[in-house]
């Protein structure tokens, strides 16, 4: 019989997937740490089980808690007697009722011209960032998450040119867009609230330099879309009020600006969206292929983005304080700690860092032993000096589990595990 190399174990894996070396501590973590790969069998609040293991959960995304709010999952079975369990038609063939009214909402709350619901933002980005920048120059942040640089790199594939400009620095950016040529296509593509920083960019710098150069500014607000939003005189928090993204955060329009959101992290829901002008979206309805070729997101997802709508519109900034609230428990004691983290504002996106030396495998386990399940940092998902974790707050942990997990963080700040403030990034004395 002959065995497919993709089967064998007897060294040939390597005749059709060639192995690349910058994954070997990816792979190691995989195969070594219960951090990776888990299975959770069970879950109570933001406790989990993993075998007979319980832990507190850091590594949700689940900012305002709406993945355990009974109000949104009791919204779940009136939609799947009314829709059945999935819409299966592509979007350009058939769209059911939903889909509609949530785009008209959506628009509403962000105050954008049009909105465009698909699957997902990786969706989005490996479509629609080939159509914006056609032939044209994508200037692409030099620390965009990988998955608008896989976008961009299939956009370069179809004829795009692709530069680079310096993290967070729109005076690098203008001088790019200067050299750019006449007449073609000039698409930045950037993130709005980062995740592994938590910090946000100057948009409205971001959006003059657009603006002056006539380029379009993309941006990816995976994070930021539910817990920042505009700025008002009764905002319960610094992150301002109704969720509604960083656009209304930064007091700016969408003249030159295509925002992407998603509702897979504060709205805990499968679904994505493009904020957009009207005539862009009448365009992505027959060139961009997740409206036309994919499944559409389950009628589970549209019932609670709807629901999800409903209860941001009535209690989402009470939410959102007692979100903050917590975070700045968690962000308050690392800086007391002397801790680093590249968060110095407040978003919910606590990114620690390791020190010199230390084994993010080992720290794991501590963790893990410690019932603290976190998000593990290793390279190449982070630089090798920016090896660590991140923990995220969500508006669901308690008050307990908080002083549980600082308590962690004394402990492995006093073990010398964690780089401080005194320390740069590559181990050197500040």
């Amino acid at each position: 019989m002959t065995v497919h190399p993709l089967h064998s174990n007897q060294g040939t894996q390597g005749t059709y997937v060639r192995k690349d070396g910058r994954w070997d501590d990816l792979e190691r973590l995989r195969t070594t740490s219960p951090m990776y790969d888990a299975v959770v069998e069970e879950i109570d609040g933001r406790r989990i089980r993993v075998g007979s293991h319980w832990l507190t959960d850091w590594a949700s995304c689940n900012y305002l808690g709406f993945d355990l709010e009974p109000e949104i999952m009791d919204a779940v079975d009136p939609y799947i007697r009314t829709w059945g369990t999935h819409p299966s038609w592509s979007r350009l063939l058939g769209n059911s009722r939903p889909y509609i009214d949530i785009e008209e909402r959506l628009t509403e709350l962000l105050g954008a011209p049009d909105t465009l619901l698909l699957p997902t933002i990786t969706h989005i980005h490996m479509s629609v960032i080939p159509i914006l920048a056609g032939d044209g120059t994508i200037f692409l942040d030099a620390q965009s998450h990988k998955t608008i640089y896989d976008g961009c790199m299939y956009a370069k594939g179809l004829g795009a040119t692709v530069k680079r400009f310096r993290a967070n620095d729109p005076e690098h950016l203008a001088e790019l867009l200067a050299e750019a040529p006449a007449g073609k296509a000039k698409l930045i593509a950037m993130d709005g609230v980062n995740s592994m920083t938590g910090l946000a960019p100057d948009l409205a710098r971001f959006a003059e330099v657009a603006r002056q150069y006539d380029a379009l500014l993309y941006v990816d607000e995976a994070h930021g879309f539910g817990v920042i939003g505009e700025r008002r005189e009764d905002e319960t928090s610094p992150y301002g009020s109704r969720g509604n993204a960083i656009v209304k955060y930064a007091g700016e329009t969408y003249d030159n600006i295509v925002l992407v959101g998603g509702f897979s992290k504060s709205y805990s829901s499968l679904m994505a969206f493009l904020a957009l002008p009207t005539w862009l979206k009448n365009h992505l309805k027959v060139a961009a292929p997740p409206y036309l070729y994919s499944g559409p997101s389950p009628t589970a997802s549209l019932a609670t983005v709807m629901a999800g709508l409903d209860v941001n519109e009535k209690r989402g900034d009470e939410i959102r304080a007692e979100l903050y609230r917590k975070t700045m428990r968690v962000l308050d004691h690392v800086r007391s700690l002397g801790v680093h983290t590249p968060n110095t504002g407040t978003t919910p996106i606590i990114e620690l860092p390791l020190a010199p030396g230390e084994d993010i495998a080992a720290v794991g386990q501590y963790l893990w032993d410690h019932e603290t399940y976190v998000t593990l940092a290793a390279y190449p998902l982070v630089p090798r000096d920016q090896v660590g974790f991140r923990v995220q707050v969500t508006a669901a942990n308690t008050d307990a589990e908080i002083d549980q997990l600082n308590g962690v963080l004394t402990q492995l700040a006093g073990a010398g595990r964690l780089l401080r403030t005194d320390v740069n990034t590559l181990g050197r004395a500040a």
